[in-house]
């Protein structure tokens, strides 16, 4: 896009005239909306919006958007963020062994398929360290142990700090993130198989084989405390057969795997997700 937009993400009590509020805000400063879409959830009784809007010829200065809108917001009872489509986010991946879902989000940021910065990969293993290195990616090898786990979370955090991240991507990192962890550090996404909670634990492919599973598929989600519990972003299922070894299954899983954590990826870094609850809408 060439030139930059502005775009609120927004919750709120339903009540009247909320699409009309919003609006006029834009409207009165001089904004051309691009975007808009809205849902409302009835059982919640929550008003769910996403409004974006090109900043050229736009009144306000882009400090100023963020202040002028709390005031209208504030009486709604609105919670809302603000995002501006020339910011690029800081992405750090979190990775173990297995590195399908690393490459591919490095290929696709490369492929300028999402407008992102990779600057940190941080691993409990070190066996992907010189396959990062080729790309010009700073690689941090950080084994956690039961023992020190906090200590090794710390600094985990300090790298976060000191990079500068805005997101953390768990491509497939096989190690538990603490509650406290995310406490301090929420905006992290995970992707995973979606045996679960069917096959929890170790081998989930041979034992869903043995089971006779007839659909397998994948989910990315927004980490929380609760492990694979957090609220969904992505998923995807592809139909298997007698015919399908475990090693098909995987593979076919590890295809999913990819293609998912990408798409809930290229969705929150377009500011498409809006999280309430434990639930998400997306606006795509």
């Amino acid at each position: 896009m060439i030139n930059p937009t502005a775009t609120l993400l927004i919750s709120c009590p339903d009540q009247r005239g909320l699409v009309a509020k919003i609006a006029n805000f834009i409207y009165a400063n001089g904004g051309n909306i691009i975007h808009a879409d809205q849902h409302t959830d009835f059982a919640a009784e929550l008003f769910l919006t996403r409004i974006e809007w090109q900043l050229q010829g736009f009144n306000l200065p882009r400090e100023f958007i963020a202040p002028a809108f709390n005031a209208i917001a504030q009486p709604l009872g609105a919670k809302w963020e603000l995002h501006f489509s020339d910011t690029v986010p800081r992405i750090a991946i979190w990775v173990s062994r297995q590195d399908h879902c690393l490459l591919d989000l490095i290929w696709r940021q490369r492929a300028q398929e999402f407008a992102a910065e990779i600057p940190l990969i941080v691993s409990n293993h070190s066996n992907l360290k010189a396959v990062v290195e080729q790309f010009g990616i700073d690689y941090h090898h950080i084994p956690i142990t039961k023992d020190h786990k906090a200590e090794q979370e710390t600094q985990q955090l300090e790298l976060l700090q000191q990079y500068k991240i805005d997101l953390v991507i768990l491509a497939k990192y096989m190690q538990i993130v603490s509650a406290d962890f995310i406490a301090k550090f929420p905006q992290i996404i995970n992707i995973h198989h979606s045996f679960l909670p069917a096959f929890v634990g170790a081998n989930p492919y041979h034992r869903a084989s043995e089971r006779g599973v007839k659909i397998i598929g994948a989910t990315a989600h927004y980490a929380t405390a609760d492990l694979d519990a957090g609220p969904i972003i992505e998923q995807d299922v592809v139909r298997v057969s007698h015919r399908d070894e475990v090693d098909d299954l995987i593979r076919k899983g590890k295809d999913l795997e990819r293609v998912v954590l990408a798409r809930a990826v290229r969705l929150h870094l377009q500011n498409r997700v809006l999280v309430y609850g434990n639930r998400t809408v997306v606006f795509e």
